[in-house]
């Protein structure tokens, strides 16, 4: 089991801004801030392996609109050896990487400018994991999208679209069971119909489920995962965030907590004893949570 965390290290101070508003956009000020978020990005790889953190998630603000008209700037071109150097690290010491789209992707819209836009962000995140030069085990992670008042219908639609893909996009495209719409089954009958692998998130699954246990959904999804091709399966581990008052319980559904809550984690340990899966916490203080969970994990 490998333990990650997504997108930043609050441990590392930045010297430059990660993005820029449209606004200000510039070639220069583009290669600027891409240039210093793959030092920034070579920096926390290289604490994580110091601190035996081996799974970590890419920020997608690696290069600011990027799947922008405006862009126009070869950037995988222009940094072609920072990539490779950054893909070379990751295979030396076993680090796993994903990316994680914003919620805008949509492969599933009725609208085909927003399809058409879906598609163009994941073949940019997809280009940033090739450009590294690394295998299918480095996934790109999306939620299935809207019901637009008809479930069915929009499975199919998801079912479409994907089939219009890229091998370069389907090879690492992967989805997870969300909070409010689509519960693990629904997401198995995705695998079913397209082969797609599933992330399993087991906060999302204490909101939106059929009744399974955590450990019964978890060998549901399991399978959906070639471990030769894709690698070990990969869950999302999160607790919910307690407010300090009744309104704020109530009106945060779905808000991930600010820091991991060890109780917690060694039941989720010990309800998922024997399965051998990957780990993404999604977790607001990040890597301060993820060492702790590593110490739980080894303890």
């Amino acid at each position: 089991m490998k333990i990650g965390y997504p997108c930043i290290n609050n441990s590392i101070l930045r010297t430059c801004p990660s993005t820029f508003r449209l606004a200000s956009y510039s070639e220069n000020k583009l290669i600027q801030t891409v240039r210093g978020n793959l030092t920034h990005l070579s920096q926390i790889l290289d604490y994580n392996v110091n601190h035996g953190l081996l799974f970590f998630r890419i920020s997608s603000d690696l290069i600011p609109f990027a799947s922008h008209p405006i862009c126009k700037l070869n950037c995988f071109e222009l940094f072609q050896s920072e990539f490779e150097q950054l893909g070379i690290f990751i295979k030396k010491h076993s680090i796993r990487v994903s990316m994680h789209p914003d919620q805008f992707v949509i492969l599933n819209s009725l609208n085909n400018t927003i399809i058409k836009s879906s598609i163009s962000e994941l073949k940019y995140h997809c280009q940033v994991l090739d450009a590294m030069r690394l295998d299918e085990t480095a996934k790109v992670q999306i939620h299935v999208g809207g019901v637009y008042g008809n479930k069915i219908e929009a499975l199919t639609r998801f079912v479409g679209t994907y089939n219009t893909l890229d091998n370069a996009i389907r090879r690492r495209l992967v989805i997870e069971n969300d909070d409010h719409l689509y519960h693990l089954n629904d997401c198995l009958e995705l695998n079913r119909r397209i082969n797609i692998p599933i992330v399993f998130d087991s906060f999302h699954h204490e909101f939106l489920s059929n009744g399974e246990s955590l450990k019964l959904a978890l060998r549901k999804a399991m399978p959906t995962w070639d471990k030769n091709r894709d690698g070990l399966p990969i869950v999302d581990y999160s607790s919910p965030h307690i407010g300090n008052d009744e309104k704020s319980i109530k009106g945060r559904k779905g808000k991930h907590a600010e820091r991991i809550d060890a109780t917690s984690f060694k039941k989720f340990l010990k309800e998922t004893e024997g399965l051998d899966f990957d780990v993404m916490l999604e977790i607001k203080d990040k890597e301060k949570s993820a060492l702790k969970a590593l110490m739980i994990l080894n303890s």
